[in-house]
């Protein structure tokens, strides 16, 4: 991993800001006259002591008093207004990125999802969508004003040093390089740490889903103690990278205020023996003292968002990692049309395919014609490569070798919407999202009015569980609908995949986990379901395929027999195995 300092990884947010440069303007004016009032106040405290106590005037103090208010009022609104903008600004540009690296991350093919050595898990992911872009949040929308404002005091402030009393501003002046050094020493060892440190956070993050999500599993197993010790453990990692970031960053801020008020003290007394001696006033004096203050509180700030400014750019990595990488399945410049309706003919041709990171294809030349509207059934051992044959035909992943097409298109020269909103999937654990039981139904149709979603809960054997629902279509599932039995479940995704209306229905054993009613319900909705549709059916319980047009089994990636389920009886020792074993 490079842990140089990498200006461009900042530059490139920037972009993100050029929509509202309006806005940016209006902070930067604001920012502007906040610090010229700050440095307008120094010549007034010098009138002040000057004209004001020294001469003796109350005329003249009273009008350095007035002046000084009205600067005072101004630094005040100018203030509100930059802290207003810049607060604004940072907001917008964590909710633009959060929604950038969101809507790029939908476009992902899922493989990326399960690379978890790779820090891609979906809880690691999300830890960055949020985590990382409060941090650059924080950059854009405070530090870096800060850093605009003191610079801008800093070189302010020496330009009115050296005009108030040019070889006193030396001895200042001198502190400034020495403290550079510093800053940039540290700031590096702060940015390789910080990055560190943000890991270990979304480790703690991936890990803590991981183990809620699987509550049910980790409490039967007793696992509870384990898991406290493994996760105390990661919090313990990630306190320390986070001490060891804060540790250098006090050094970095410690070093830089040591420098310069040293060179501050050291102004001081020779300012005094000056004074002393009659070659300098009282309120130059005290000019001089404040504009040495604000460049030394300047440079301190400054070193202080340095080390912000390290941290943000690693939380900026990270993000920008998930935006440039680029998916491995997508849609063509120039896709295809396929003619409607859709027949829905699949036609597989000598498919080879191995899962990322494996040697052994899931898939070996494999050939494989599907009529329309045909009624198919894969059955097989564990591993045969059943489920890997509808993650192909939805471009999940693409074989190494070989050619699907849909009604004589490759499927690779499809449009990815066309290809996928042709085709259905029922999973055998399905998916339901946080929201109603209405929201999860209309991912099938997201124009679906009431009287569709009662049609198609109807057919799918659902309506009557959704009525009694506290709030019917309204009510809530929470997330993954686990208030909902696996029946229930099961026939909401039936209804969903109606609602979609596809061509070709991809059923992955559906019923395997449902008890004796829930699995004839949903073998009801399932047969109305698959009516005029070309439809594979994943099944480990033959009895629920014995009537389906073909059965095809497989085994070790290939297709070792193809027929009715009489036919294959007689023909195929393997199939007539697994019958043996379920029906005796």
């Amino acid at each position: 991993m490079n842990q140089r300092p990498n200006p461009r990884v900042l530059l490139r947010l920037l972009g993100l800001l050029r929509p509202y440069r309006l806005r940016l303007a209006l902070a930067g004016l604001a920012l502007l006259m906040a610090s010229g009032s700050v440095l307008l106040l120094g010549n007034g405290l010098r009138l002040m002591i000057d004209r004001g106590f020294l001469d003796a005037d109350p005329q003249a103090l009273a009008q350095t008093l007035v002046l000084m208010l009205v600067v005072v009022a101004v630094l005040a609104l100018a203030s509100a207004l930059r802290y207003y903008q810049v607060t604004w600004i940072g907001e917008r540009l964590a909710a633009d990125l959060r929604q950038r690296v969101f809507d790029h991350l939908l476009t992902l093919e899922p493989s990326f999802f399960e690379s978890a050595s790779d820090g891609r898990a979906a809880g690691e992911i999300a830890s960055r969508l949020t985590a990382d872009t409060s941090v650059l949040q924080s950059l854009f929308g405070s530090s870096i004003s800060l850093a605009l404002r003191n610079l801008v005091m800093l070189v302010g402030a020496v330009v009115l040093m050296l005009v108030t009393q040019p070889w006193l501003s030396a001895m200042v002046l001198v502190g400034i390089p020495a403290t550079l050094l510093p800053i940039v020493w540290y700031g590096r060892r702060v940015r390789r740490l910080s990055r560190t440190s943000q890991d270990r956070v979304a480790e703690l993050g991936r890990y803590a889903e991981e183990a809620l999500s699987g509550i049910k599993t980790l409490q039967a197993f007793t696992h509870e103690r384990v898991d406290k010790t493994h996760y105390g453990q990661r919090v313990e990692q990630a306190f320390g990278s986070a001490v060891a970031r804060t540790q250098q960053r006090a050094w970095l801020t410690g070093v830089a205020m040591l420098v310069v008020f040293t060179a501050v003290g050291i102004m001081l007394w020779q300012g005094g023996q000056a004074v002393l001696a009659g070659t300098m006033s009282a309120g130059e004096l005290s000019a001089f003292i404040f504009y040495a203050v604000l460049a030394a509180g300047a440079i301190a700030t400054l070193a202080e968002v340095a080390g912000d400014v390290q941290r943000a750019s690693g939380a900026a990595e990270r993000l920008l990692e998930l935006l440039d990488t680029q998916p491995t399945i997508q849609s063509p410049a120039h896709p295809h049309t396929l003619a409607k309706p859709l027949r829905g003919e699949i036609r597989l041709e000598t498919i080879t395919f191995s899962y990322p990171g494996r040697e052994t294809p899931a898939l070996e030349a494999f050939d494989l014609h599907i009529q329309p509207g045909e009624r198919v059934a894969v059955v097989g051992p564990s591993g045969a490569g059943k489920s890997t044959l509808l993650a192909l035909l939805l471009r999940f992943y693409d074989p190494s070798q070989g050619h699907i097409t849909l009604d004589g298109c490759d499927i690779r020269c499809l449009d990815l919407a066309v290809l996928r909103g042709a085709m259905g999937l029922v999973a055998q654990e399905p998916v339901l999202f946080s929201g109603s039981v209405a929201d999860n139904l209309r991912y099938g149709d997201p124009e679906a009015d009431s009287d569709r979603l009662r049609l198609a809960a109807q057919d799918a054997s659902a309506l009557d569980f959704i009525d009694a629902l506290p709030q019917g279509f309204d009510t809530p599932l929470g997330p993954g609908g686990v208030q909902l039995s696996g029946g229930q479940r099961q026939r909401l995704a039936i209804a969903r995949a109606l609602l979609k209306n596809p061509a070709v229905l991809l059923l992955d054993e559906a019923t395997s986990a449902l008890d004796a009613e829930s699995e004839r319900l949903v073998q009801q909705a399932l047969d109305r379901l698959m009516v005029d549709r070309t439809s594979i059916v994943i099944a480990h319980r033959l009895a629920t395929v014995i009537a389906a047009d073909r059965l095809l089994v497989l085994d070790g990636g290939r297709l070792v027999a193809a027929g009715t389920h009489s036919e294959l009886i007689n023909t195929s020792e393997l199939y007539r195995h697994l019958a043996a074993l379920q029906f005796g």
